[in-house]
């Protein structure tokens, strides 16, 4: 029999067009392959490696999600989509349940069809479709250690990308993987060489700035206030109280001064007074036996016994009801106590730190705390400034914040922009250290390439809800503050000890702002007789 010569001539056809086929995707595998070989950049990088699988899959959209190991973090990293209506480049994070998302999580290849993105609960999914995608396809970057990230194009056109084209994303996402893996690994080589460098120089004479130690950073002056206090005090026994706002690095100061005293290998315990239901608090503190009341099924030690030999941290002091005060006074004076449903009494060897974000004076008038037990624990007042009274400190505090968060998350910041660091400055930090720390952790996962990106918007949006606050504040403040100077002096405004006098100002100037102010003898003349 012969050979039907059109059918010959048809396969002959089907085997030029898939060598052809073949060729196309060896050469875009060859070219990324040489483009990864250059000089790492992603940002710069991707777009040409997008143009070069264009030539075959002929996509409108591509972007890369990097996935965090860590944290399970799903953030793109770069994006190649000029048609778009920038509904998807909004979107920054991505969720587990997004199509990128899911590929991670079977680590496989997915393709999706605009009827699959329209079933997928996802707002990513949900712009993808109002962005007029009709073809997705997702290709994971797998390594032994886990997935690197997504690798994903789309068309407008329905059915776009064919087996073959799946496979060609995926080599395409395995050779990035690699390059990724291996940027990773000179990066780490690279900070290792740093930093024995920075350990050489440190042995060769020349240490790091005193205000870093124990976790606390800076070297304004404030700050170095601060540290003094600390040197002094450490070697004794007083009992500290520190004094600021929350946020501004109470435990550390109580950390810093223990682990600078004789008791330092001893243990460092710590309890927050308001985090504990009231209920709860005395057991916590002294301990309990079995059987001491309903539920105490076991013994328990408490706080003060297992701070023995070492020290007791009690943050937010304030918040110990006035029932256990007395007993927590007797420790003060005769470092004995008694657990819980227990008649035997227990020495114990510690020193107390306490912290404290209120005016416990206020509470000792309103009678809520104990006037002999707040000079007990005063023994020693170091007040922590808030940070916006030490602005100096937060490049170096921006700095430290973005090294750790970024070592963490596997990420590389290189730039932090002269504007943005001026915001940073200038903004009023109402949460202090920890709202620095908050924003800046914030700040990386959204920040693409090398720059840091800080969401400034937040800043100028709680900055113009917070000013009119923040007039009314002061003005109350300084109306309580001179109502307690007036009350010091018994109502004296002249002289060396009135009050003009220790405010600083005028006796007229003094009268005046009391007008101004609406304050009345009445507002602390009765206090002063009473």
């Amino acid at each position: 029999m012969h050979a039907d010569p059109d059918n010959l001539e048809t396969a002959l056809l089907d085997v030029q067009l898939g060598l052809r086929a073949q060729t196309e995707r060896l050469q875009v595998l060859w070219e990324v392959n040489k483009l990864l070989a250059s000089p790492w950049d992603l940002q710069k990088l991707f777009p040409r490696i997008s143009a070069t699988l264009r030539t075959v899959l002929r996509h409108e959209f591509a972007s890369f999600v990097s996935h965090d190991l860590a944290t399970g973090l799903l953030v793109r990293q770069a994006l190649d989509f000029p048609q778009g209506k920038n509904l998807i480049a909004a979107m920054q994070v991505l969720t587990r349940s997004s199509p990128a998302g899911l590929a991670v999580e079977e680590q496989s290849p997915k393709s999706y069809s605009k009827e699959d993105l329209s079933n997928l609960d996802d707002e990513i999914a949900r712009a993808f479709v109002s962005e007029g995608i009709e073809t997705l396809c997702c290709a994971p970057l797998l390594r032994p250690k886990g997935p690197l990230g997504v690798l994903v194009v789309g068309s407008t056109r329905r059915s776009a990308f064919r087996d073959g084209d799946l496979k060609l994303l995926s080599q395409v996402a395995a050779q990035l993987a690699i390059a990724i893996e291996n940027h990773r690994t000179a990066l780490e080589v690279q900070q290792l060489r740093q930093r024995l460098g920075e350990e050489r120089q440190y042995l060769e004479g020349n240490p790091p700035q005193r205000g870093i130690f124990s976790g606390i950073i800076g070297d304004s002056a404030a700050l170095a206030k601060v540290l003094d206090q600390i040197d002094t005090v450490a070697t004794s026994d007083a009992a500290v109280m520190i004094l600021g706002e929350t946020g501004t690095g109470k435990e550390l100061v109580a950390r810093a001064i223990h682990d600078s005293s004789h008791r330092k290998k001893g243990p460092f315990i710590k309890l927050n007074c308001a985090a504990i239901p009231l209920g709860l608090l005395e057991s916590e503190l002294f301990g309990h036996e079995r059987g001491a009341f309903t539920g105490a099924i076991t013994r328990k030690i408490g706080r003060l016994e297992l701070a023995d030999d070492g020290t007791l941290f009690l943050d937010e002091v304030g918040e110990i009801p006035m029932e256990l005060q007395p007993k927590l006074l007797r420790v003060l004076q005769d470092h004995e106590f008694e657990r819980l449903g227990s008649t035997t009494t227990r020495k114990v060897n510690m020193r107390l730190i306490t912290a404290t974000n209120r005016d416990l004076e206020e509470r000792i008038e309103s009678r809520q705390f104990r006037r002999d037990l707040f000079y007990r624990l005063k023994v020693f007042p170091i007040r922590v400034p808030a940070l916006r009274e030490r602005r100096e400190d937060i490049p170096l505090l921006v700095r430290h914040f973005v090294h750790k968060v970024a070592r963490r998350m596997q990420r590389n910041i290189e730039l932090i922009p002269k504007e943005t660091m001026k915001a940073l400055m200038d903004w009023k930090w109402p949460g202090n250290i920890r709202e620095l720390e908050n924003l800046i952790e914030r700040s990386v996962i959204l920040s693409e390439g090398t720059v840091l990106r800080v969401p400034l918007e937040e800043l100028r949006i709680a900055k113009s809800e917070t000013e009119v606050a923040d007039d009314q504040s002061l003005v109350n403040s300084e109306k309580l503050h001179i109502i307690r100077v007036l009350r010091e002096t018994g109502g004296v405004l002249s002289g060396p000890n009135g009050a003009a006098k220790r405010l600083g100002l005028k006796r007229t100037t003094l009268q005046s702002k009391m007008e101004r102010l609406g304050i009345t003898r009445e507002a602390y003349e009765g206090e002063s007789k009473g």
